[in-house]
């Protein structure tokens, strides 16, 4: 059975859109992986937590003090793209055509929303310095868009 239809949110709505910024929007917490994971175990990643895009950190550089470094992000339209029977799987780099496309947290959101379109992409990782620490998608912000006070 389906459940109703309601316009009631779980959450306090957001500030108004051209007020917001990426920290009152986005979602806390990223989905990660090494760059040579298979494809199968990203897919995997995706639809046991409900995330739309996986974030691909790489080897830490020497001054990093064991901080993974960002390298890409596999969205769920990278995996669409790339889904057809194979003999070898593809990793996570190989899938990675998505633009690994950064905001701070502090960041208007009007501004954010700026950098997805110019760079035509639906999700941006949020990162605090060079650590990632949550995500906004496009549906972050048509939520700001319709519940946004």
């Amino acid at each position: 059975m389906q459940a109703p239809f309601t316009t009631e949110s779980r959450h306090d709505p957001p500030p108004s859109f051209d007020h917001a910024t990426v920290a009152d929007v986005m979602r806390p917490g990223v989905l990660s992986c090494a760059p040579d994971v298979p494809d199968r175990i990203v897919a995997r990643m995706m639809a046991t937590h409900g995330f739309h895009a996986v974030v691909v950190t790489g080897i830490p550089d020497a001054g990093a003090r064991d901080e993974p470094v960002l390298w890409g992000i596999v969205s769920d339209v990278d995996l669409l793209r790339m889904a057809r029977p194979r003999d070898e799987p593809l990793t996570a780099r190989e899938l990675g055509a998505t633009e690994a496309l950064t905001v701070a947290p502090e960041c208007p959101l009007p501004e954010a929303v700026r950098l997805m379109d110019e760079h035509r992409v639906r999700h941006v990782v949020v990162v605090d310095g060079r650590r990632p620490v949550g995500m906004l998608s496009a549906l972050d912000v048509a939520g700001a868009l319709a519940w946004g006070r």
